[in-house]
């Protein structure tokens, strides 16, 4: 069995290097190996994949990935954190380590990393996959930008507070639902793997924890592009969620697309009530 890094090595480690975890980076590093190993086999690892790791923190789960992985990119975005990992897997021929926020701004992730992204060619069946532990600030956004614009990306399987899990398996008519919850679930199948208590980590959150994996389905969408395009037509929507249908999209849509929307679908319902399958037909509806 693999070793995994325990609470007491994270805690040395960090010590050595005369550093600590940083609320400003929300840092809560896992500690249950028996997870860490869920995390990796849900991914379905294979020597073929280039696995995207956001968050390594003391590199507990990139131990495990390099065993596994054609190649592992590891965004670390505490300079502290980056140059320890960089001392510690100096020698591993199938990881790149990348220090910077994974986020260049809400909607674009970091140039370096969709450049790798984009120019992976997959051997066999080998495909792009987020596994990681990721840092609660960039979970949202990152999942929506991996889903939107990355087609490589087949594979998700990540650690996250539990609301943020709660808004991407959520349905209509609730507060959690909204983009996150009707783009990935138009794209993915989704699964909960494990729910988990502020004791897996260190430091403990004051949150529980979800681990999920999401596997991309075969695109519902003719072309590339339309994914971006259902995005903004559900992200416009929802800016404006107290308001109808018709009131909503008049925002976002000409007059000939607003017209035939409503035409298609009950318009005087508000975007938090019209279920995941129906946005897709909205969305035909306005081409």
């Amino acid at each position: 069995m693999e070793h995994v890094q325990t609470k007491r090595e994270i805690e040395q480690t960090l010590a050595a290097a005369g550093l600590h975890p940083r609320k400003r980076f929300g840092q809560h590093f896992l500690i249950d190996g028996n997870l860490m190993r869920r995390l990796v086999e849900s991914a379905e690892v294979s020597p073929d994949d280039l696995i995207l790791e956001v968050g390594p923190g003391t590199g507990g789960l990139t131990d495990l990935l390099i065993l596994h992985a054609g190649h592992v990119l590891a965004v670390e975005i505490d300079r502290n954190l980056a140059t320890l990992l960089e001392d510690r897997f100096r020698d591993v021929g199938n990881v790149t380590l990348l220090q910077g926020d994974i986020l260049h701004t809400k909607h674009l992730i970091m140039p370096e990393v969709a450049d790798e992204i984009r120019k992976f060619f997959a051997p066999r069946e080998g495909c792009v996959k987020l596994v990681a532990n990721l840092p609660y600030q960039s979970a949202t956004p990152l999942v929506m930008n991996l889903l939107v614009d990355f087609p490589q990306v087949r594979r998700l399987c990540f650690t996250v507070q539990a609301e943020v899990g709660e808004r991407i398996m959520a349905g209509p008519n609730c507060k959690a639902y909204g983009p996150l919850s009707i783009i990935a679930q138009t794209l993915c199948t989704i699964e909960t793997v494990a729910r988990i208590g502020p004791q897996a980590f260190w430091p403990r959150p004051q949150v529980d924890s979800v681990m999920l994996k999401m596997f991309v389905r075969h695109s519902p969408f003719a072309e590339i592009d339309e994914v971006a395009r259902f995005a903004a037509l559900v992200r416009g929507a929802f800016e404006h969620r107290r308001k109808t249908l018709r009131s909503a999209f008049a925002y976002v849509l000409d007059e000939s697309a607003l017209d035939s929307v409503c035409g298609a679908c009950d318009a005087a319902r508000r975007p938090e009530q019209v279920p995941v399958a129906e946005w897709l037909a909205i969305f035909q509806a306005s081409l």
